[in-house]
């Protein structure tokens, strides 16, 4: 079996719907799980909803949802090229939006929300199945509701998912082709809930590790990882194979092709995975895997915009015992993760890219420590093989950016990389100038 992941991208317009058929055909393997996202736009709308019912804007919420279902209509009359298939996806449009409707009567909190967050998964995975049907494609529709679980650390449980999942499969034992909606799950009380943005190629990921899948394939607008960002450097080229660990730092320090959370689950199982292109399906993609193969080599450039640095200098003598302990507890208090930190004997200094309660952080910090920020910073992530054998690497990248301001510098808490701090107005030419010297 594989796992074919479609971003919204991919299942943006009926047009691009009707393509991903041969591209799953296209793939060896005698069964099939397809999990797709929310048509493209449709999970901001439902976010923008979800705030005007809980603000209790009834009138532009209506307004918002009349918009986005006659945005449904229109792409059901285009998808579907018979009056009995038209009719059968209108009906089940319309049983969604009266859900959508309902809340209006509601007394509406978070748990509503999730609800309202999760039909953009089961209208996508709906329509297609429609859509294959129609086309006289076989194809069955599970719902990953049950058998996609978070705990009560909102972490999955792939144990459960293993096997639950495995049930509904075994319950179709003729069939080859099985669609599944990414992001949706429920929590540990059993209420819908969602593994939060990004959160479709996590399922793929999820379901192909616990499946032991051949293969798990990311199917997004872009042929793979880039050696750097396109959008800001010219002439980068894709990479054909990357490491799960180099996968895992480019993902989580800007490359936005792959959720950062979706390669552990691989990586913990041994589950490959395949970055591709539904615009150019010919092309190899990112092929990430356990084997090491850029050995003494630099990869790739990332960066991760929306830091927030932290200084932390304590108000007593030098080597103060515990100091380091007290600065982690509060941030493990608030449930904030650190990127990138560095030490002195009096000081640290750390990141953060979650400022929902810097202010509590704040206050807590500044009980036995003089603290100082800096807003608008960038991480520049530099991808490679740093291990400590490896040399002359490091002094490369200082010398590419020896004319920009570097706020922080992190290397050796990690074999793959070499992390800068920039301030967010140097990104671009941090970018350029350090491809420029490394490729």
């Amino acid at each position: 079996m594989k796992v074919l992941k479609f971003g919204g991208t991919s299942v943006g317009s009926p047009e691009r719907i009707e393509h991903l058929l041969p591209i799953i055909q296209s793939q060896t393997a005698n069964q099939h799980l397809v999990v797709l996202s929310a048509v493209s736009g449709t999970t901001n709308d439902l976010v923008t909803l979800s705030e005007l019912y809980a603000g209790k804007e009834l009138e532009n919420a209506k307004k918002h949802l009349d918009a986005l279902y006659e945005k449904y209509k229109k792409f059901v009359a285009e998808l579907f090229k018979t009056e009995q298939g038209a009719a059968k996806a209108l009906t089940f449009i319309n049983t969604i939006f009266e859900l959508l409707y309902s809340f209006e009567n509601s007394n509406f909190t978070s748990t509503e929300e999730r609800i309202i967050l999760a039909q953009g998964e089961i209208i996508s995975t709906t329509l297609f199945h429609l859509h294959l049907k129609e086309t006289g494609v076989p194809s069955v529709l599970l719902s990953a509701l049950d058998f996609m679980l978070i705990d009560e650390e909102n972490e999955p449980d792939v144990e459960y998912i293993r096997e639950k999942a495995g049930i509904e499969i075994a319950k179709y034992p003729a069939e080859s082709l099985f669609i599944t909606q990414g992001y949706i799950c429920r929590n540990a009380q059993g209420e819908i809930d969602n593994l939060r943005r990004g959160g479709s190629d996590y399922t793929a990921s999820l379901l192909g590790a616990a499946l032991g899948v051949e293969e798990v394939q990311i199917w997004t607008d872009i042929d793979g990882f880039h050696n750097n960002d396109p959008r800001f450097v010219q002439n980068t080229r894709p990479i054909a194979k990357l490491s799960f660990d180099e996968a895992a730092e480019l993902s989580y320090f800007g490359a936005k092709i792959l959720h950062p959370q979706s390669v552990f689950p691989a990586r913990k199982y041994n589950v490959p995975v395949r970055l591709l292109d539904t615009m150019n399906p010919h092309k190899p993609g990112t092929l990430i895997s356990g084997e090491s193969i850029n050995q003494n080599q630099i990869v790739a450039i990332a960066a991760k915009d929306g830091i927030t640095a932290i200084r932390i200098q304590s108000s007593r003598m030098l080597m103060a015992y515990g100091f380091l302990r007290k600065v982690f507890e509060v941030f493990e208090r608030f449930k904030t993760p650190i990127d990138m930190i560095t030490t002195s004997e009096v000081a640290v200094s750390l990141t953060i890219d979650q400022t929902e309660y810097l202010p509590e952080i704040l206050k807590e910090l500044e009980v036995f420590s003089a603290v100082d920020i800096d807003h608008e910073q960038t991480i520049v992530c530099i991808v490679g093989d740093f291990r400590k054998n490896n040399h002359g690497h490091a002094t490369i990248v200082s010398e590419a950016v020896k004319h920009i301001p570097i706020r922080m510098i992190s290397y050796g808490g990690s074999e793959n990389n070499i992390s800068l701090l920039v301030p967010s107005t140097y990104k671009i030419e941090a970018l350029r100038s350090l491809h420029n010297r490394l490729f």
